[in-house]
């Protein structure tokens, strides 16, 4: 019998944190276990990109205790924060580097920042053998980085099969239930979306919210007020993280998804939107141009909230369009991969890695 294949996923914080990245990293790993592969993982600490000195020792303890010739699979929110750590080991392991979205275009951050997670990421980037994104606009977003194209793959998502959600094309009367679900953090563009809500006061719909507040307390407060400031506390209920029993009731009761993001690496939550059949207003940012098809939504430039809110008031107030744009993200749900084709996909790559 063949030794089985191995690898090693290194990982910062919880891997159950329910975030886009987190749940390709965690469901990655555990099909790739169920066909076979030995996966064993280091946890690191919380604290990355901006880990403090106690993060590092103990992310130095880990890495130093993985055996030569390793194959390691690092999420890019903690490989392009210690470039150090990962040229010190870099002859004796062989880097994967998994990047959702690259650092530096992190919305929110200042020129000195930027600027900082850019050059590290750079000079972590070549100590990986392969650079696995999640969509072909990552890659094109790698270009800054100084990746050179062959080192890099695209290993999409996969989705989980779902069903149809009460809003797949829905023209009872009653409230239009738009669907949010993104960590409160200003890379979402939630305070884009409540400006735009707040100028469609003469439609009948409410907003629920699903995402943390834990990852920038400042900016979950922040939209509280607004929210309130924008008289629309009576419309936008704010659920926080929630588990995925509880999330998917959230995707079944909806009529409409909006995301309204400065930027998006792929945007699984509108894989999942699609999966339930439900139609979309989303921005163009980063990859969601790709990852929602034109039949099944509407899109509109990142930051724009005039353009959002004409894109809202016209599938809020249609239910004709919001059917046939139902119709057209169902259509497109069905041609989504199962985790089992990503994970097939990623082992291809690892596999030829030497």
């Amino acid at each position: 019998m063949p030794a089985p294949r191995t690898c090693s996923f290194v990982i910062p914080g919880d891997w159950r944190t329910p975030t886009g990245g987190y749940r390709y990293d965690r469901r990655i790993a555990l099909a790739l276990r169920a066909a076979g592969w030995k996966i064993a993982r280091c946890t690191l600490g919380a604290s990355f990109p901006w880990p403090d000195a106690a993060a590092l020792a103990d992310a130095e303890r880990q890495v130093a205790a993985l055996a030569d010739g390793t194959l390691a699979v690092a999420d890019g929110l903690a490989f392009g924060a210690m470039p150090d750590l990962v040229h010190r080991h870099a002859a004796r392991l062989r880097w994967v580097a998994l990047l959702h979205h690259p650092l530096y275009l992190e919305t929110g951050l200042d020129a000195a920042a930027r600027a900082k997670l850019l050059a590290q990421e750079r000079r972590a980037l070549q100590a990986a053998r392969r650079v696995i994104v999640t969509s072909a606009a990552t890659a094109r977003d790698l270009a800054p980085l100084a990746v050179p194209a062959e080192r890099i793959a695209v290993v999409e998502p996969g989705t989980d099969p779902a069903p149809p959600a009460r809003g797949n094309g829905r023209a009872a009367p009653g409230a239009v239930g738009l669907l949010c679900v993104a960590a409160l953090v200003p890379r979402k563009g939630h305070s884009v979306l409540l400006q735009a809500l707040a100028g469609l006061r003469e439609f009948d719909w409410t907003l629920n919210c699903v995402g943390s507040p834990h990852r920038d307390p400042a900016t979950a407060a922040e939209l509280h007020r607004a929210s309130a400031n924008l008289g629309l506390a009576h419309r936008v209920h704010w659920h926080g993280e929630l588990d995925d029993d509880a999330l998917a009731g959230h995707y079944a009761a909806a009529d409409l998804f909006v995301l309204a993001s400065h930027h998006e690496g792929y945007g699984m939550v509108i894989a999942e939107a699609l999966a339930h059949g439900l139609p979309v207003v989303a921005t163009t940012a980063g990859a969601l141009a790709q990852t929602l098809p034109p039949a099944a939504g509407l899109q509109v430039p990142p930051g724009d909230v005039a353009a959002l809110r004409a894109a809202l008031a016209r599938l809020i107030g249609d239910a004709g369009l919001r059917a046939r744009c139902a119709g057209g993200a169902g259509a497109a749900g069905s041609r989504l991969p199962t985790w089992t084709q990503a994970a097939a996909a990623f082992a291809a790559v690892l596999e030829a890695v030497e």
